[in-house]
Formats: C-alpha cells, structure tokens, sequence
C-alpha cells in the first residue's frame, strides 16, 4: 500500500456524521483530511489551498458536486474521487465527463475507499515521475495529434488508444497491472467483468500489425498485465 504520510485529502461532504468518519478513519491511517460541508465552502477550499486528492459528494448544498468539478478543472488538476448513492451508469459517465479520477457509489467501507485513494495517489506518482516518451527518426509520438508515427505513416490510434500505448511506451520491459492501466488510461476503476481495456489493447495491436510497426511488440502477462517490449528493426 502506498505510503499515506502527510498526505493532504480534502472531503467535500454534507452528511455530518459521513464526514466525520471519513475524517477519523482516514486520519488514523496517516492522511490529513480538512471536511468541507457545501459545495461553495468545497470550491473556495479546493481552487486556494494544495490537497493531495478530493473526495466530492455529489448531492451537496449551495453547489452540485458535478459543477464544482466542472468549476474546479477549469483551473486545477487536483485528483477527484466522486462518491454518491447514485451509483448507476448514467451518472458514473457524468461524473468521468466532468473530470473525476474515480466513481465510488454509496454505501462503500472504509476499506474500499483506501484502495481507491491509494490506486490515484500512485497513478499521479506515475505521471510525476516518467520521463516523455523517447522518439527518434523512426518513430515519433505526437501528444497535440494523439498518434504514432511510424515510418512516415501514422498509426491511427484513438485518444484511448494512444494514451494507453504511450504509457505502456514509457514504462518498456515493465509489466503493467490492469488496475493501474484502468486508472491511468480510463480514470476509472478496475472492474474484474469489465473488458474495456482488453478491447483497447486488442485494437492497438491490429494497427501495429497493419501499419507494419515492427519496432514495438504488445504482450500479455497471464494474471498480471500488459508489457510492451522494444525490438530493433
């Protein structure tokens, strides 16, 4: 489990007896949560002060959780973790369109509710961390175009699609776990009968195969992940 020292969470939650054990039980594992009762109160928290993560209700007074996040993106990119009784699909795409990292319907343990803060916490680690994605004549990845181009030919990859290869790219020779791929790729949480990202691969290994992109061979790792292994040409 990711170290949780001086970590800084900011929960954004009307219900005050939730808030209360959101706060007593996340302090007693090593976070520094500040409670925030009302959107407004949340907003003004969240756009001055540096947190960590952000857990959000959604049904809160004064601002919906759902326009705060949309306020909130328009100038930090502060992770979110969205939490509300309404947990069905409708809701949990609203709340991913609007920005949030993760959907976590109620009612839902304190237990879960780590898992899920310590999943964010390393992908954000991650992206702090990697080096961008080396290209030479061959090979080039394009962020404004979200492609790869190869050989003078562009691969045809999707915003997904790229965003899921180049992290692969960035980590080469190192097997990479579903759940993290989920949460750094889709922003959403690793589901065991979801197989959205198995779809993802499928489609990119069919554009490397057309394009003829022989420098860069897409494996699976039973029970653990995906590895992308550099080749010479």
């Amino acid at each position: 489990m990711l170290s949780s020292a001086a970590r800084q969470i900011l929960a954004i939650e009307d219900d005050p007896v939730l808030g209360t054990h959101l706060k007593t039980s996340l302090e007693s594992r090593g976070f520094q949560v500040t409670l925030a009762d009302d959107g407004l109160t949340g907003l003004t928290l969240a756009s001055e002060s540096a947190y960590d993560l952000i857990l959000l209700d959604v049904m809160l007074p004064e601002l919906s959780g759902m326009e705060l996040l949309t306020r909130l993106r328009a100038q930090r990119r502060t992770p979110v973790l969205m939490m509300s009784a309404l947990g069905n699909e409708e809701h949990r795409i609203q709340g991913f369109d609007s920005g949030a990292d993760d959907y976590l319907p109620k009612p839902f343990s304190i237990e879960e509710l780590q898992v899920r803060i310590a999943a964010i916490l390393r992908r954000v680690a991650y992206e702090r961390s990697v080096q961008p994605a080396a290209n030479d004549e061959s090979m080039r990845f394009d962020d404004q175009r979200c492609d790869l181009r190869y050989e003078g030919r562009w691969v045809g990859l999707t915003g997904t699609e790229y965003r899921l290869l180049k992290v692969l790219h960035d980590a080469a020779g190192e097997v990479l776990s579903k759940p993290f791929l989920y949460q750094q790729t889709l922003r959403r949480g690793y589901s065991q009968h979801d197989r959205s990202l198995d779809m993802h691969i499928s489609n990119i290994r069919r554009k490397l195969a057309r394009e003829q992109v022989t420098a860069l061979r897409l494996e699976s790792v039973w029970g653990k992940g995906y590895v992308l292994e550099l080749q010479a040409d």
